[in-house]
Parts: structure tokens; C-alpha cells; sequence
């Protein structure tokens, strides 16, 4: 194990953000460059290497926690990122964007700040990029056998790196102008910097995988086509579609959805524009949903030179403390401060929108809102509790409903739809059409980019028993899993 002793003396230290005026300049990752490197080998003794490590549990991919976090107190980094690889493909990605849930379930965390595990695993794969231990994994020889993945998000890069080195020849289906789905254009380069997609999109053309950006399958090829081309397909479409907020008001320039907003603001740094069609500047603006998509609209409007932000919530402020009907190791929902919410701006809970107002060039300019509580279960207004938010740009971030089925491909491949309208399927994550599966949000429901790695991971398998009779792929998790982390 780690440090014997380490979780007795040593106390939780985390990385050092830039000062706000400092990082509200410019769009880099808020963190100090290089600040876990002083501390993170003494943070990684913190581990207990305990005889059940909960964490594994709290994690869907199953990470190896306790043996990397050994390697990392020891400095054998080489050794630790072979450990978190051997589970996860993209540590970069869930270390900088993940809420870990293993943290909650750390056992320390019974009595203790938890082990800084999100914070040794992003240190433990930086250096390893930094020394050079990410290599191509390209496969000893080739099946013979072609998959194509649609969509480049996490689930469906995880089961198109899983298939190709499993030795089959697979091409990712991507309808943006860009590979990295959300990953690309829905995080804020504040959050994750592009540069991590682009070098391990390099990494796997290397390895053999093929992309093909902006075909939407569906409409630019269909479903029946690719059938014909392929022997298996892998739908790793997401859940693109974004909740209404049908209220009066809604038509009115100026009200978006996040996913409207937010790519923009990336394509200005991957220098498509020189200023975002939709911008922040000068104008108030008003955040609706309360998550880290709206959180990420708080950071991006502060970047933009925004009036004033304010976020809304329409549940209750969450406590800073487990309450307790969410005891460990469950994950909990809590009081949360990102590095966007440290900024500025304001946050209101418990507070339910009634209508938009415009002036006569049809443009937001106000939000009418109101108090809200819960009675007998149900969220009631509050009488006598109405105001008005100067709002000149509304963004909606409140979560997403679904995988898109304007395009035609939920109907093009004929495949069912479960109650909540996810794509249905089976153990082996194949859907009701054979030589088709479905991995991620597609078929889970909007969820944690942990569940997507986790989810194309074992989607891969499926895919690989199915085209081969057998697979020495690893299994991470079953669709109807719900682990500690619902």
C-alpha cells in the first residue's frame, strides 16, 4: 500500500486555481500549471489501501484506485498510468471533467476529506503524455471485420479505440466539422483545453481507427447504407436534445439553449471566428438549470465581459453536508462552487420562470420569475413572490431529454425505444437490430462522462463477441447497472 500512516498526517491539499482576474483574461485551464506536482505523491499516501476500496464501486469504469495511487506515492509513474489505463481510456478526460463519485465513496471520506483521487489520476496522466508512456496500441493483426461508431463523444472514441485494437477495422461517424462530440464543443476550453482530444485522436488514427467529421448519419448516409458497409454498428449518438422551457416569451432573440451558446464560444478558440455570433458582452444575462452545463455558461459569459450573470435553480439550495437519505458511499448531492461559480455572478434557488419579456425589436430584455416550494411533493408558487431579472441574453441549460430523432436514424435502423425513450438494449448492449448496438447517453439517458468511457468500454465487447464468437475484452459495467452513482 501507500503511506501506512499517510492518511493520519497528511491533510487534503487540491490544485491551486489562477487568481479570477488573472484567468478571466484568457481561456486556459483555471488551474496553477504544474501545483500537484510538490504534493500529489504525498496526497496519493493519503490512501488507506482498504480491505473493500468502495471507490472501486463508486466508479463504473472500476478504476484501480488503491494500486495507482500506490505507484503514485512510490513515483514509479510509469507503472501507476499502465494501471490507469488498464481500465479507463481517457484518464485526461475524466481527471479534468468527471464530479468523481469515487471520492464520495471513498472509505476516508467516512470521517476525513477524501482522498484527492481525481486530482492523482489527471497528475499521473499528464506526466505520462509529458514522458512519452502513451504509445499507439495498434493491433497485432487484423479480423477482417469492420465496425462503424456513430458519434465521437466519449462512449463512442472508448468503444472505437476498444475495437481497434481488438483488431477490427473501425470507422467514427461524426456530424460535426470536428471529433470529440461534447467533449469538443460542450466543454469550455476553461474546463478541459482541445489540445487533450487532438493528441489522443492522434494516438488512434495510429492505432488504425478511420474518422469521417461531418457526414450526420441519417441524412448524409443512411442507416441502411452503412448496414451494408459494415458488419457491426455501435450508436453513440448522445442525448443532443435539449430541454424546452415552453413558456411566453420563448420566440424572442436572444433566448438559446446552452448547446446553441457554448459551441460557439469554442469555435472562436479553435479560431473559426473572431468573435461568437452569440455573445455575452455588455448584456445581462440569466443562466436557466443549476448543473455544470449552466455553470459552464457562467464561466463563458464571464470570459464574454457579461453586465451581470445571474443562475437559476429550481430546486431547493443543496446542503454542504450529506444528508441522510444520501449516506455514504452513495454520491451526494451537495453544495457545489465550480471555478465559474468563484468568478461572479449571483445564484438563485427555488425559483421557477413564468414568461420572457421583449422590446419592440422582438428581443429579450427582462425575465419574469417567481418563488417556488414544495407542497405534498409538488413544486408550488409561492403568492406574492414575482420580480423581474434584466436579462438581454438567456441561456437554457437544463439538461437534455434524449437522442436526436429529427435526423431519422432512431427510425432509419428500426431499433426500439425503451420508457424513457433511450434506445433499447440487452446485456451485451445490442439493440433489438442485429449487428447494432448503442453505448452512452443514446441509451443510458444523459449521464457522467465516467458512464460513457465506461459504457463504450463494454459496449466493445459486445460488439467484439458478437463479430468473433468470443472476446478477451474487459466488461466494465451491464446496461441496468446503477452502481453507488445514479
Amino acid at each position: 500500500m501507500a503511506d501506512p500512516k499517510g492518511f493520519l498526517t497528511t491533510t487534503r491539499e487540491t490544485a491551486c486555481s489562477r487568481p479570477v482576474a488573472d484567468r478571466l483574461k484568457d481561456w486556459n485551464e483555471v488551474y496553477v500549471p504544474g501545483s500537484l506536482l510538490p504534493i500529489i505523491s504525498k496526497q496519493a499516501g493519503r490512501c488507506m489501501d482498504c480491505g473493500i476500496p468502495f471507490c472501486h464501486n463508486g466508479c463504473p469504469l472500476g478504476n484501480l484506485i488503491p494500486e495507482w495511487n500506490d505507484y503514485a506515492y512510490r513515483d514509479d509513474w510509469a507503472a501507476a498510468s499502465e494501471r490507469l489505463h488498464a481500465t479507463n481510456n481517457f484518464p485526461e478526460f475524466t481527471g479534468r471533467l468527471c464530479p468523481a463519485p469515487c471520492e464520495s465513496a471513498c472509505v476516508l471520506g467516512i470521517n476525513q476529506p477524501a482522498v484527492t483521487i481525481k486530482n492523482v489520476e489527471v497528475s499521473i496522466i499528464d506526466k505520462a503524455w509529458d514522458s512519452g508512456d502513451v504509445t499507439p496500441q495498434a493491433p497485432e493483426r487484423l479480423s477482417g471485420k469492420t465496425v462503424a461508431v456513430i458519434g465521437s463523444g466519449p462512449a463512442g472514441l472508448a468503444a472505437a479505440q476498444q475495437l481497434t485494437r481488438a483488431g477490427h477495422t473501425v470507422v467514427v461517424y461524426e456530424r460535426a466539422d470536428r471529433i470529440g462530440g461534447l467533449l469538443r464543443y460542450g466543454i469550455p476550453e476553461f474546463k478541459m483545453e482541445k489540445v487533450h482530444i487532438n493528441r489522443r485522436i492522434e494516438q488512434m488514427r495510429a492505432e488504425g481507427t478511420k474518422f469521417r467529421t461531418g457526414i450526420e448519419v441519417g441524412r448524409d448516409i443512411t442507416a441502411t447504407d452503412l448496414r451494408k458497409r459494415f458488419d457491426a454498428v455501435v450508436v453513440a449518438a448522445g442525448a443532443t436534445v435539449s430541454r424546452d422551457l415552453p413558456v411566453p416569451g420563448r420566440e424572442l432573440n436572444g433566448v438559446h439553449f446552452a448547446m446553441e451558446y457554448l459551441p460557439l464560444a469554442n469555435k472562436v478558440q479553435e479560431g473559426d471566428f473572431v468573435a461568437p455570433p452569440i455573445t455575452a458582452e455588455g448584456k445581462h444575462v440569466v443562466v436557466i438549470g443549476g448543473g455544470d452545463t449552466g455553470a459552464d455558461c457562467v464561466g463563458t459569459a464571464h470570459r464574454q465581459g457579461a453586465a451581470s450573470v445571474t443562475q437559476l435553480e429550481i430546486m431547493p439550495k443543496p446542503g454542504e453536508e450529506r444528508n441522510s437519505n444520501q449516506p455514504w458511499p452513495t454520491f451526494p448531492m451537495l453544495y457545489k462552487v465550480t471555478s465559474a461559480h468563484e468568478e461572479g455572478g449571483e445564484r438563485v434557488y427555488s425559483v421557477s420562470t413564468t414568461h420572457f419579456e421583449g422590446d419592440e425589436d422582438g428581443n429579450v430584455q427582462a425575465l419574469h420569475l417567481v418563488e417556488v416550494e414544495f407542497v405534498d411533493g409538488k413544486l408550488v408558487q409561492k403568492p406574492g413572490t414575482e420580480r423581474v431579472l434584466p436579462a438581454q441574453l438567456v441561456t437554457l441549460a437544463m439538461g437534455f431529454t434524449g437522442t436526436d430523432q429529427a435526423n431519422g436514424l432512431v427510425q432509419q435502423f428500426g431499433v426500439d425505444l425503451d420508457a424513457r425513450g433511450n434506445i433499447d438494449r440487452d446485456a451485451s448492449y445490442a439493440t433489438n437490430v442485429d449487428g447494432v448496438f448503442v453505448a452512452g447517453d443514446a441509451g443510458r439517458g444523459q449521464s457522467l462522462i465516467v458512464w460513457a468511457i465506461a459504457e463504450g468500454r463494454s459496449a466493445a465487447r459486445g460488439v467484439d463477441r458478437f463479430l468473433t464468437g468470443t472476446s478477451t475484452l474487459p466488461y466494465p459495467v451491464k446496461p441496468t447497472d446503477r452502481s453507488l452513482t445514479v
